[in-house]
């Protein structure tokens, strides 16, 4: 017998998640249905929760990030001035100014019309998190949905915040690299083959300096060939790329990510920050903890992080502390362990997640400044260095020919 996980929907309208033993998904199926419920979607235990609750459906119109949260933030609100679901999601789909928060919303709309519940009216779109689907379906099976959008609208603010502090962050260091890089390549491939006409006249019988011999190699190979350099560098850089999409590809480099001092710290403080509000948002809503990490588990921008993740349910699943099962994953923190572990044996696991959330967010923006504190220096360093090793390679030898000039030949 093997177990499956049955999203349901029961005669009195309430939706319910329920593990049903089953030799087959058909039998699940059948068997749930002569006891009167609907069932939307059975998947098998092994799974998890995050397959009955990812979108089957694939939509192109793709709602901005911007619009989810003002669209959110104006659901929630309208909720909790008692306004119904229904009536709520047709007056923002009119004063919407994104048209395709529009299309999406009078697809939901027609959905809630047909009698399907909102949470699936979202599910169906395919384009929306996991997380966000899973909290309405919390919230309409503890009947506080106002107060799950609430927490998930604030969640939703913090991830956005951490995302522009970390775009606007790296911003001046990618600048920097990027002029750095430009001059770089203006003198190397403009000035200094221009310059090995008039080397080739001075200093005959010195010789030209060691770095000048070298520079002035790599400069007039790479000047010399760019016609086919440059659709090769494009050709292996858009490859790399290709490659750095696909699984293997990521995994590989977010293993490396994780590798580096500051950046690897910086990355784990704040998967622990979004992973503890997701958890907590979730818990709020009236999911056990087996079902909360699944989900929050599963939208772990780090591959490996998500990887080591994923020993933690079974053991959840087994009757294991969820601290402990958290132990097993080896990544997390050992004080946000202790804080949690503080909170589970006190009984206010989701309160302690929200203070391991809030604490993990200041370390994190802590670690941030400290990355491109760091950052600026070293690329002004590694290109200063190469731009005066460039400058010499075309100075030393008019100054060798200066210095030898008819006072240093009459010695």
């Amino acid at each position: 017998m093997a177990e499956f996980i049955c999203r349901l929907g029961t005669p009195s309208g309430e939706i319910m998640t329920r593990v049903v033993e089953a030799t087959a998904a058909a039998e699940a199926k059948k068997r749930l249905e002569g006891e009167g419920f609907k069932v939307f979607a059975v998947s098998s235990a092994e799974k998890g929760l995050s397959a009955v609750l990812s979108g089957g459906s694939s939509n192109k119109n793709r709602v901005k990030q911007g619009d989810f949260l003002l669209f959110n933030q104006q659901f929630s609100a309208l909720l909790r001035a008692g306004i119904p679901v229904l009536q709520a999601v047709n007056l923002l789909k009119n004063r919407s100014g994104s048209a395709a928060l529009r299309a999406t919303l009078a697809d939901v709309e027609e959905k809630i019309k047909s009698g399907i519940p909102l949470s699936e009216a979202f599910e169906a779109q395919g384009t929306f998190p996991k997380i966000y689907t899973a909290s309405i379906l919390a919230g309409e099976k503890s009947g506080a949905l106002d107060d799950v959008l609430a927490r998930y609208v604030d969640y939703l603010k913090r991830s956005v915040g951490v995302a522009r502090k970390l775009r606007g962050a790296l911003a001046y260091p990618l600048f920097l690299l990027a002029a750095a890089s430009l001059m770089v390549a203006f003198l190397t491939l403009y000035i200094v083959p221009r310059m090995s006409d008039l080397f080739k006249g001075l200093n005959a019988k010195q010789g030209l300096p060691t770095v000048t011999i070298v520079v002035l190699t790599i400069s007039t190979t790479v000047a010399s060939n760019i016609l086919w350099l440059l659709p090769l560098t494009i050709i292996l850089i858009f490859s790399i790329v290709l490659w750095l999409r696909t699984p293997g590809g990521k995994l590989l480099l977010h293993k490396f990510l994780l590798r580096i001092p500051i950046a690897g710290n910086l990355i784990k403080n704040m998967t622990t920050a979004q992973l503890s509000r997701s958890l907590s948002t979730l818990l709020s809503g009236g999911l056990t903890v087996p079902d909360a990490w699944d989900i929050s588990s599963q939208a772990i921008n780090n591959l490996e992080l998500r990887r080591r993740s994923q020993a933690v349910l079974p053991l959840i699943r087994e009757g294991r502390m969820f601290t402990e099962a958290l132990e097993k994953a080896n990544w997390m923190p050992e004080l946000a362990l202790d804080m949690i572990g503080i909170g589970e044996n006190s009984g206010s696991l989701r309160e302690m997640l929200d203070e391991v959330a809030n604490f993990y967010d200041a370390e994190a923006e802590v670690r941030l400044e400290q990355l491109t504190t760091l950052l600026e220096p070293v690329i002004l360093v590694f290109m200063a260095g190469i731009v005066i090793t460039i400058l010499l390679a075309i100075y030393l030898p008019i100054i060798q020919t200066i210095s030898s000039g008819p006072m240093g030949g009459n010695k």
